[in-house]
């Protein structure tokens, strides 16, 4: 009990501390002023996700659904002809004409919208794949045949973002500091390099994969069921928002992993405003909330030093905050799913 009352005034400061940097949302307008590519890839998240998706659900709710309530009314008392109440299979069919319509609206057009948004938008899977190749080119810019498919993406937004930040020298050469992570004196080189690297980042996607899988079952538990899905999905998006920034300084897989749940409060903290929507709208409501929030917290983040802020914090709370295996599970399935395929000296496991 004393070691939990320990753990709560560092996890509540970094939690905290976590919190108020994701909402310093100032750092976008500094970033969009810095970079015109920037300003317009947002204009674009805006435009797909907030005025066409939002704005066609809002429509809908309001405008289309009213209307048909009102041709094809389900209560007798809406009914201008009252005879028609006699006949309950004359109410039973507008009503289901109603709901035809609604769903046809759905199908045609939102689901639609929404997977056209989402593979617009949620790059994670194709372009991540290119950081580790990006790193051996020795030119300014990566060229590739596959560097302008989606330009409408979130890696776009980040990329242009930790342009700005090595250009103002927000971070010098790192993502984390030398008190975070230790620099490996030996790094491979050229292709063994790319193979490395390619390795971590298919294992980087398997993990989270089985970890969203984890989260989304543990909300279905009772009582506690959802206060634990808020505080993993609070983890598991600040974990996407900092992946960028990890990715675009080549930190490796081992060192993020151990930085973040070593310092599991704070990220805790940095991921609730974006999963907060999840709770007060509907699902597709939230979707296009949460694809208009999302590309601000990875600015955001692009723009914090976690490191600097969490060792400024440390004389305030005066403990050191214990590490929680946040991935454990995802890390232990991760490595049973790799061992059905063959072994690949480019993939290097991270221990459970």
């Amino acid at each position: 009990m004393e070691s939990l009352a320990s753990q709560a005034k560092p996890a509540a400061v970094l939690w905290l501390a976590g919190f108020l940097q994701a909402a310093r949302l100032h750092r976008v307008v500094s970033f969009c002023a810095s970079s015109r590519p920037l300003s317009a890839r947002i204009a674009q998240c805006f435009l797909l996700n907030g005025f066409i998706f939002l704005g066609s659900l809002l429509t809908l709710k309001s405008v289309v659904i009213p209307i048909l309530s009102w041709i094809l009314p389900g209560d007798c008392s809406q009914l201008q002809e009252q005879h028609l109440c006699d006949h309950t299979v004359a109410v039973a069919t507008y009503s289901f004409l109603r709901s035809v319509l609604i769903q046809i609206f759905y199908v045609l057009w939102f689901y639609p919208l929404y997977i056209f948004s989402f593979v617009l938008s949620m790059d994670y899977c194709f372009t991540i794949l290119k950081i580790p190749i990006f790193h051996i080119l020795n030119s300014g810019e990566p060229n590739c045949t596959f560097c302008n498919v989606g330009h409408l993406t979130y890696n776009d937004i980040a990329k242009h973002a930790l342009d700005v930040v090595k250009r103002k020298s927000l971070d010098a050469t790192k993502a984390l500091d030398a008190h975070t992570i230790s620099e490996s004196t030996e790094k491979p080189e050229g292709f063994d390099e790319v193979a490395i690297g390619i390795g971590e980042q298919v294992y980087s996607i398997l993990l989270l994969t089985i970890f969203f899988i984890e989260v989304s079952v543990i909300g279905y538990i009772p009582y506690f069921g959802k206060p634990m899905n808020f505080l993993l999905l609070s983890l598991m998006y600040a974990y996407y928002c900092f992946e960028y920034k990890w990715n675009f300084f080549a930190v490796s897989l081992n060192e993020r992993l151990d930085f973040f749940e070593s310092n599991w409060a704070f990220f805790a903290g940095f991921g609730s405003p974006c999963v907060l929507p999840i709770f007060f709208f509907s699902p597709l409501t939230s979707y296009g909330v949460m694809a208009i929030l999302y590309p601000l917290f990875v600015l955001t983040a692009a723009g914090t030093q976690a490191e600097k802020v969490i060792d400024q914090l440390k004389p305030s709370h005066g403990g050191k905050l214990q590490r929680i295996p946040v991935f454990f599970i995802a890390k232990r399935l991760t490595t049973q799913v790799l061992q059905l395929f063959p072994e690949d000296p480019g993939i290097r496991r991270v221990p459970a």
